[in-house]
């Protein structure tokens, strides 16, 4: 849903959590359910106002960045979690000029007409960061909203989690890693593409995805699930990367070996969670060696895949 529009009559007066939530790791998930918390006890409305493009994207273009999730994996999360609506603001030269006492009159009580807000400790708005906490707290007072601050989340050996930390995670390929952070597998979403079809050909076809030009995720192979767009669920061995042994391509491809599956996914749009990295892409002497390995990671990812538990409610919604 739009941040410019006026929301219906029965989503307005909600507790509404403000972040950019990119990858809704365990961090997020505090304010998130803080903001979940403050709506049950109101019997308000719970909604999430976000932004898009994210805010790094557009002040500095030329830079790339990683995004953990894009706007309809996000909303699919933060549905789990069980917000009634997904506000996108989007992230122009307007809002960016705009003055944090603008933010909080037009967006916050014209367009949302919020009675309380959520946002992180160090959350900042408005032209040149302008408002902060305490510029907040001012504003609930002098504009009839609550406002509560949630403090920095830290990890099991105290640090702070954050997405930042997140992508380096992801870059090295430690995806198990990166799953205890964010409370729930790394999982991306896209639509099944064909392919060449020398999978097929050698006992192994799989379901061809092309992700997002900005997902740095470390290329090498993968134990995964794959989630169908009706929501049936498989194991599988994926390979992430431009297939040095076939035609080294220069765009990196997502290819699932789904496993216990035959049928056509061709245009479906699905997804696919990473449990394991098992190794990184080799350039084999020839198909024949090529086929012994495929056969070795698939026998790998089912032993990771065998034992696997969910981490959270939200990773159990997602990947199980």
């Amino acid at each position: 849903m739009p941040g410019n529009v006026q929301l219906p009559a029965h989503l307005r007066g909600g507790v509404v959590a403000i972040g950019n939530f990119d990858g809704v790791h365990r961090g997020h998930q505090a304010v998130l359910r803080r903001a979940l918390a403050e709506a049950e006890k109101r019997g308000v409305p719970a909604l999430v106002l976000t932004f898009q493009p994210h805010p790094r994207k557009f002040f500095r273009p030329q830079v790339p960045l990683f995004v953990l999730t894009p706007p309809e994996m996000k909303a699919r999360l933060l549905g789990e979690m069980g917000f009634a609506a997904v506000v996108e603001q989007p992230f122009t030269a307007e809002l960016a000029t705009k003055s944090a006492e603008d933010f909080v009159a037009v967006i916050l009580q014209d367009n949302l007409g919020i009675c309380h807000a959520v946002t992180g400790f160090n959350f900042h708005f408005g032209k040149d960061r302008q408002g902060g906490p305490a510029f907040l707290m001012d504003a609930g007072q002098r504009h009839g909203f609550g406002v509560t601050l949630v403090d920095a989340f830290r990890d099991e050996g105290a640090q702070i989690i954050s997405s930042s930390r997140i992508r380096e995670l992801l870059v090295q390929g430690d995806v198990s890693q990166a799953a205890g952070l964010l409370g729930y597998r790394f999982t991306v979403q896209s639509e099944v593409i064909g392919g060449q079809k020398l999978g097929r050909t050698l006992g192994f076809p799989t379901a061809n995805m092309c992700l997002p030009a900005d997902v740095a995720l470390r290329e090498g192979i993968y134990a995964v699930r794959f989630r169908r767009a009706d929501g049936t669920l498989h194991d599988g061995v994926a390979s992430f990367g431009r297939r040095p042994t076939v035609d080294n391509n220069g765009t990196p491809l997502l290819e699932t070996f789904v496993f216990d599956f035959s049928g056509d996914l061709y245009g479906e749009v699905c997804e696919v969670s990473f449990f394991g990295y098992l190794r990184g892409e080799e350039k084999f002497d020839g198909l024949e060696a090529l086929v012994a390995q495929m056969k070795r990671d698939e026998d790998e990812a089912r032993a990771v895949l065998a034992g696997v538990r969910p981490l959270s409610d939200l990773d159990a919604a997602v990947s199980f």
